[in-house]
Order: structure tokens, then C-alpha cells, then sequence
């Protein structure tokens, strides 16, 4: 526990590794107790924490002005800590297998500034045994240092929800795990600093990793079900909602609904697990169809969208559509793997001209990291359809009379209600925000999963 008093008694540090959606939480929470730095190779994000600008909006910039984390992008700072937790992101390559090198990165540059009698805490999600296969080596290869003997290893996975104010880092209870009991009970001591909610003592590190991508991978499963069941009430003209909501009445049916499936965590995380099975001979079958199926919803949601088009009498190609949301999910600006791309690659194959919104997205991260222009709400007009993709509190506090204003000016007037034109208007509600018993379906095509 000598560690844990150096801590303590501010004679050490603590660093994290990866100042991302998961990383700043966590040190600015462990600043109000610690010494922390915080590293990123990422100096556009060091900038913006110096200056207090949060961009991930997780603490908000008053929050990051007031801490006392040291930013930086200087990894010999790293040096002065001996409790180090390593936070990035494990994306995907194309193919669909596990990309470590963000991880391995990261063990490459703690382990050229390791010192003797340091712990490192991986929370990036990885497939069993990573931590100790992968990781240590490079730990042990970059410092000359012996594990077990030198310094300790453990994995502590992340259960941050980027963009959910109620499930917080110190209300989500921790799973930690060390390489020994010592290491497991001073890392457990460590984590309890800042998660109220208390800690579960994994007992050892393959089963903290494995339980991480279990969590994901039944909720991708689960979501697949209830997609799956959309495409078949949908070709039976039976709305899926409606049939969730009459099941939803037994006490133990557990509600999800259909809807598309990215970010960081549960589009990524079961192929980690169906790479590793694969490797040990073992062919994942519900998981991989689950993901298959998930996969292909922002087509087929593209799909319809241009049936819907047909369906109004529409034109198809060099059709206008308003597609609004492009973040991975309501009300948080994280556009990592977001399948509303997917949607608009898929309408831009039909010659559609796409206009993308977001209240909350930054403009130029999409333009960096999608070569996508955001259009400002109130500048799109006339259109021919609009795909409501994400349920962002703006769009869910609107009628479907104000989302009648993006299409042809004649449509503006009690578009709900009633309008004196001909033509129908396209709209695809993806989240089903919209009350469907508001929308006129003499003057709308509507739809959604």
C-alpha cells in the first residue's frame, strides 16, 4: 500500500494516458484528490485544455479551467508518476479485425518513461489477454524493466456513457483487476478515491477484459433482435413501436428498440470478441450475426428512404434531403463510427443531394473526419425529405409542423394539419421521436424503423 500513501501524500503522481471521452473524466476527477498529468499526443486537444475548452462536453469548459490536472503532450512528464492509467480508443481496421495500435502505441511511450515500483491500469477495451500479452512485453521491451518484479499491471475497463448525465463516472460501479492480490487491492484503494458507487474486485485481469466486451456485445445482440423484428413488421405493415410497447406490458420483457448502432463502444467492441474466438478455433455465430445485422441497418434505412421518395411521386436522383443528426448518439458530440455517414454514402449512391445539421456536433471535426459541410438548421429549405437520424433534445422538443418548414414553401402552413398543395413530403423518423397520430398522411410519407 506504500504506493497508495505516495499518492496520498502527493509524493508521486497518477497520469492518464488518453484525454479522449474516457480519459478527461477521469482525471479531473482524480485531480480534486491528486497529482495528475494528463498526456495526449494530441496538442489541438492540449490546446483547447489549457485554455479551458472541453470539447468532448463530458466536464464542460469551467470544469476544465478550474482543474488542476497538468495538460500535456510532453511524455517525460510521466516520469514523475508511478500509477499511470492508459485510456485510449481500440477502433477497428476496415476488415473488421482489432486495431491495437493506439494501445500499443501508448505502452511504447509509458513504457520508455516507467520508473521502478509503478502500477499501469489499461482501460481500453481489448479482447482477453491483450493487457498481459500484448502489452507487457512492449512495457518491458521500452523500459528494461522485469513485470512482476520492477512494476505491476492491471485492467480497470471504462464504463463511461459519453453524453448521459445521470450515469456518471462515480456512480457506475468499477470492475478492477490486478496481475496479484497487492496489485489488485492497491488498484481497487486507487479507483475508490473517486467512484462512489464502490468497486467489484475482478478475480483476475482476462476476466475484468472479457467482461467488459460481454456487456457490449448482449446489448448489440439485443438491439439486433429488435432490428431484425423492424424489418419484418415493416414488410407486414405493422408498426414495430406499437408492438414493443404491448410487449413491453409483461414484467419481464425487456424493452430495446430498433435503431442504429455505432460509437466507440458497441459497434467495435464484438468484434474484438469474434477476432479472439476465431483465433482459439471457435466460430461466434450469434454474435457475428448480430453485428451483420446492425451493420446493414444505415442502408437499409437509405432504402427506404428512397422507397418513401418513389412512394410521394418524388424524383429520386438529385433529390433534396435534409438529414438531421450525424453524432453516434443523442445530445453528445462524439461522431466516432457513426453509421448516419453510412446513411448518407448510401442516399449519395441514388444521385441525392444530401444536406447534413447537428446542434451539437463541431463543425470541423465532421469536416476533418468526414469531408461533410453541417448546414445550419435554419438555412435548409425545401427539400424533398428529411431523415431525422439522431434524437437530440432540439428535435425532440419539436412538432412535426416545424420540421414541415424544411420543405417546399407552400408545405409551411399547418403542415400537420393541412396544406394546400398536392405533393407529399418525405420524413424518416429513425428514432421515432415524432407522435405518428400528428402527422397527416394525406400531406406526409411517413416512416421509420
Amino acid at each position: 500500500m506504500n504506493l497508495y500513501k505516495d499518492l496520498l501524500d502527493k509524493k508521486t503522481k497518477l497520469s492518464l494516458v488518453g484525454l479522449g471521452y474516457v480519459g478527461l473524466p477521469i482525471a479531473v476527477a482524480y485531480a480534486e484528490k491528486l497529482d495528475v498529468v494528463g498526456f495526449d499526443i494530441n496538442e489541438k486537444k492540449i490546446e483547447a485544455y489549457k485554455s479551458g475548452i472541453d470539447p468532448t462536453k463530458e466536464i464542460g469548459d469551467e470544469g476544465v479551467k478550474n482543474s488542476t490536472v497538468h495538460f500535456t503532450k510532453d511524455e517525460t512528464k510521466l516520469r514523475e508518476c508511478k500509477f499511470h492509467i492508459v485510456a485510449v480508443p481500440t477502433p477497428t481496421n476496415e476488415d473488421k479485425t482489432p486495431d491495437l495500435r493506439p494501445v500499443e502505441g501508448s505502452s511504447v511511450i509509458v513504457g520508455r518513461n516507467l520508473t521502478k515500483g509503478s502500477i499501469v491500469v489499461y482501460e481500453s477495451t481489448v479482447y482477453p489477454g491483450v493487457t498481459e500479452e500484448i502489452c507487457v512485453p512492449i512495457l518491458e521491451r521500452e523500459s528494461g524493466l522485469k513485470c512482476g518484479v520492477d512494476f505491476k499491471v492491471a485492467y480497470s475497463p471504462e464504463r463511461i456513457n459519453p453524453g448521459d448525465k445521470v450515469h456518471r463516472l462515480k456512480n457506475i460501479k468499477k470492475i478492477v483487476s490486478g496481475m496479484d492480490a497487492e496489485t489488485l487491492e492497491t488498484v481497487a484503494k486507487v479507483y475508490e478515491l473517486v467512484i462512489e458507487a464502490g468497486v467489484y474486485r475482478a478475480e483476475s485481469i482476462k476476466v475484468a477484459e472479457s467482461a467488459k466486451l460481454i456487456e457490449n456485445c448482449q446489448r448489440d445482440v439485443m438491439i439486433s433482435f429488435v432490428n431484425e423484428l423492424s424489418m419484418i413488421f415493416n414488410k407486414m405493415g405493422i408498426d414495430t413501436k406499437a408492438v414493443i410497447d404491448a410487449a413491453g406490458s409483461k414484467w419481464n420483457f425487456i424493452k430495446m428498440n430498433p435503431g442504429l448502432v455505432g460509437g466507440h463502444c458497441i459497434g467495435v467492441d464484438p468484434y474484438y470478441l469474434i477476432h479472439r474466438a476465431k483465433e482459439i478455433g471457435v466460430e461466434s455465430k450469434v454474435i457475428a450475426s448480430g453485428r451483420e445485422i446492425n451493420d446493414g441497418m444505415a442502408k437499409y434505412v437509405a432504402e427506404n428512404t428512397v422507397k418513401s421518395l418513389i412512394k410521394a411521386n418524388k424524383r429520386v436522383k438529385n433529390a433534396k434531403v435534409a438529414v438531421l443528426g450525424i453524432t453516434f448518439k443523442e445530445d453528445c458530440p462524439d461522431t466516432r463510427n457513426t453509421k448516419v455517414v453510412d446513411i448518407i454514402k448510401e442516399l449519395k449512391e441514388y444521385g441525392v443531394e444530401v444536406l447534413v445539421a447537428d446542434p451539437v456536433a463541431n463543425k470541423n471535426d465532421i469536416k476533418e473526419e468526414y469531408g461533410l459541410d453541417l448546414v445550419n438548421f435554419e438555412d435548409i429549405k425545401s427539400v424533398d425529405a428529411v431523415v431525422l437520424a439522431v434524437s437530440h433534445s432540439n428535435y425532440r422538443e419539436m412538432k412535426i409542423e416545424d420540421f414541415g418548414k424544411l420543405y417546399s414553401k407552400e408545405a409551411v402552413k399547418e403542415a400537420a394539419v393541412t396544406s394546400y398543395v398536392e405533393e407529399k413530403h418525405v420524413f424518416i423518423d429513425v428514432k421515432g421521436i415524432v407522435d405518428k397520430n400528428s402527422v397527416n398522411k394525406d400531406k406526409f410519407v411517413y416512416w421509420r424503423l
